[in-house]
Formats: structure tokens, sequence, C-alpha cells
């Protein structure tokens, strides 16, 4: 489990997703997006940069349960027996995408979702700050557990920046392959 300390958006958010823009685009690499507990936020910050659109293949915003199965197809036992905050659940919603968002019959090279609990309420059994970042490159297929605090806006714009950190792992770890090639 990886816990991130409460902070603010910074000046130094922005430059990570700039350098994140950047750094996929020199390397080829492109990303689709599924959102539930931050509702379209990732997606808007990943495409504030100039060149967003060399790498950032879209996004689908999930936040009904039974989206998560027909638009990014989670097993629906899964949702039916763990409901949408799920560390599987997260890392299916991110294969899904990253499948679903073909350009010219090509899969984005990184796929990454977010589903959790913003709160106030605790949803499912999980109290507010759960979140789950799921994952998915060619060679791997993992969620990442988060336990924010804070309000509703708070854990989203966590959530957003452990995502892009995230992003820029991945992309560092596919040119690593490459290189290693």
């Amino acid at each position: 489990m990886t816990s991130v300390e409460d902070g603010g958006s910074s000046a130094s958010d922005s430059d990570a997703t700039e350098t994140l823009i950047a750094e996929l685009s020199a390397r080829g690499l492109t990303v689709a997006v599924a959102e539930s507990l931050t509702g379209g936020l990732l997606v808007a910050e990943l495409i504030r940069p100039a060149g967003a659109s060399a790498v950032v293949v879209g996004g689908v915003v999930a936040y009904a349960t039974e989206l998560k199965r027909s638009q990014l197809g989670v097993d629906e036992g899964l949702l039916a027996s763990r409901g949408p905050v799920d560390p599987e659940v997260a890392r299916q919603m991110a294969a899904g995408v990253r499948a679903a968002l073909r350009v010219n019959g090509r899969t984005a090279d990184i796929g990454i979702s977010t589903t959790g609990v913003a709160g106030p309420d605790p949803q499912g059994g999980r109290p507010p700050g759960t979140v789950f970042l799921g994952l998915s490159t060619e060679t791997e297929g993992r969620a990442v557990e988060l336990q924010l605090s804070g309000d509703r806006l708070h854990i989203r714009t966590e959530t957003v920046r452990a995502a892009v950190a995230l992003i820029a792992e991945a992309s560092a770890r596919l040119e690593r392959g490459r290189a290693d090639n």
C-alpha cells in the first residue's frame, strides 16, 4: 500500500505533467485513461500541456458501475462480488481502456485508471480516501492502493497527481525495456 501525504497542487504538479507529456512524446508512447473517482480530472490534466494530442488518445469516464463492465470490459462477477472500488477492478479498467481506445488499429501503450471513494461516506465497506490506480502496458498490469485524507476535491486532486507519477514510472520502464532489446 502506498500512502500519499496531504499536499496542495503546485507549480511542480504542472511541471510534472508537462515533463510527462514531453517524455511520452519523445518516446513515441501513447496513453488512454479510464476514470471513475476523478470524473475526467485526470484526462483534463493530461491534455493541459501543449503537445498532448500526440500522446493522449482519449479517456472514458465510467462513473456508473455498469459502464465499467460494458465499456471497459471489467468482469461482471468481480463487480458483483467485490464492488467497483477494488484493485482488480482498477487493473481491468486500465487494460480495458488501453484495448478499447485504438487509433489506427493500435492500442495505447499505457492504460491508466482511477477508482475509489472520495467521500464523505464510505462505499462498499471502504472508507473515504481509499483509492486504486490501475496500470496496463504490454508488459505489466497492476494496481496501486492509495490511502488519502481530506475533502472530496483534495482526494481527487491527489489521485490525479499520483496517476501522473505512475504514468511517468511506466513510461520509463517501457523505455528501459526498449533499450534492453
